[in-house]
């Protein structure tokens, strides 16, 4: 049974992203976690001193998390019954990333799929910074869904590569998993400035090809354009409808992705978006 991870603060945004993923995996058998955490807005070390006016703000704090996920739960079971998918919900009192991390230590869930902002989030910017975090630090695959995506079915996969990674089975099966249950096409994208594949890089790409076999899959290289650039010309002209990259922090491809242009190619990333961590 596929064990995903559903984070909510309870906004239209983190319905959006529940909704993408019940569609998602209707035929798969999942148990879904619904997780909501929360602070004190200050959180001050005086905020944990016993006093009863806090332990009682607390405790209807924590009593209203887990009303309004067993309200969610019903809300879900009512608009998407499903016999493949069951629901269990935590509420933490903790940070959505600490929370992420222990649950994944304890082998709670193989998968993460959350929107991309926070109840207040605001329009011009595409990741809130919970969700960036976790994209970042999260030690299993992510699935960040846009606020204003509504469900289809993934159809056309853009992969982008710099072939630097030596690929395991681990870095592929989350798309591969996704590719066979929807028999979907896979654009593998490589983007350079003319020079030749190193030894390494062409071994690695002759890697990603044995394990595409069976899969309908392209290799399209790309010249003289920079990385966000050229994953926004390849949506518009190929209707892409999922994003697949590996997040290898050690790799000058996902530095420059992650760390300079996330914002730049923030205003044109439309479409769900699966970040696979290196190390799994």
């Amino acid at each position: 049974m596929k064990k995903i991870l559903l984070p909510t603060d309870f906004s239209d945004n983190a319905w959006n992203a529940i909704t993408y993923a019940l569609q998602l995996y209707k035929n798969v058998k999942c148990n879904f976690i619904l997780l909501n955490t929360y602070t004190p807005i200050v959180y001050q070390v005086e905020f944990m001193q016993s006093s009863e006016p806090q332990f009682q703000l607390m405790e209807t704090i924590k009593e209203t998390s887990k009303k309004r996920l067993q309200e969610l739960v019903e809300k879900i079971e009512a608009e998407f019954p499903n016999p493949n998918h069951q629901f269990t919900t935590i509420s933490s009192f903790n940070t959505l990333t600490g929370e992420i991390s222990e649950l994944y230590e304890g082998n709670v869930m193989d998968l993460i799929i959350m929107g991309t902002k926070g109840a207040s989030g605001v329009k011009e910017v595409l990741f809130g910074s919970n969700t960036m975090h976790v994209l970042n630090n999260a030690k299993c695959p992510v699935i960040a869904i846009p606020s204003d995506f509504d469900f289809e079915k993934p159809h056309e996969l853009l992969f982008p590569s710099d072939y630097e990674i030596d690929f395991k089975d681990q870095h592929l099966q989350p798309l591969l998993d996704i590719a066979n249950l929807y028999n979907i096409r896979v654009n593998i994208m490589h983007v350079h400035y003319g020079e030749a594949l190193t030894k390494r890089q062409e071994t690695n790409r002759q890697k990603l090809e044995a394990k595409f076999k069976g899969i309908a899959h392209l290799f399209h290289n790309i010249k003289n354009k920079n990385i966000p650039e050229a994953i926004t010309e390849f949506q518009i002209k190929t209707r892409i409808n999922l994003l697949v990259m590996i997040n290898n922090k050690h790799s000058f491809f996902e530095n420059l992705f992650f760390k300079s242009n996330i914002k730049h190619i923030g205003f044109h990333l439309n479409v769900p978006f699966m970040v696979i961590p290196s190390q799994l």
